[in-house]
């Protein structure tokens, strides 16, 4: 086994974490905060979307189970990648969808990854690729939300299943039984 991490923002942290928690070869997918200025940011101060932060998950998997370009092609199915600034009713630079290359060739196949899900999108892919800041893991109680608060959450009852079924759909193979 070969551990590896990206990291990526697709909108709400709650919902890319809910998604890649059910892929096969992901060990681990923490919720937080990367791309913004300011230290030790709260949920409270990215969420007025001054910090220049986007919420993002940072996710462990085995590149022997998970290679990073098919990583990369769920995280493109399953959000989309043409809204600027936004997921939905989530308005904000906080909610943007960018990837966060660790390394030469996470960006090299990061480019690929826009390239090769671009057919898949009537409107151009608006993802940014930005260099990797500092990650500030988000508060205890953003980890693992869907499995617990967030079956109570009326906005993640609405949003994340439609996710789930579109990466059990689309990519039944690598889903977590």
């Amino acid at each position: 086994m070969t551990e590896q991490t990206a990291i990526i923002a697709g909108g709400c942290f709650w919902c890319t974490e809910a998604v890649f928690n059910d892929v096969i070869g992901v060990s681990k997918v923490e919720s937080g905060y990367i791309g913004g200025t300011t230290e030790n940011p709260t949920y409270k101060q990215v969420c007025s979307g001054n910090t220049g932060h986007a919420e993002a998950i940072r996710v462990t998997f085995d590149d022997a189970q998970l290679s990073y370009a098919d990583l990369l092609d769920i995280f493109f199915a399953t959000h989309d990648p043409t809204q600027l600034n936004r997921q939905g009713n989530d308005v904000g630079t906080q909610y943007r969808s960018a990837i966060f290359p660790l390394d030469a060739v996470q960006q090299v196949e990061a480019e690929a990854a826009m390239s090769r899900n671009q057919a898949n999108w009537p409107s151009t892919i608006v993802t940014t690729i930005e260099e990797p800041t500092t990650w500030y893991p988000a508060e205890d109680y953003h980890q693992e939300y869907w499995q617990g608060e967030g079956q109570r959450n009326p906005y993640c009852l609405a949003v994340i299943p439609p996710k789930l079924q579109k990466l059990r759909k689309s990519f039944a193979a690598r889903v977590k039984a």
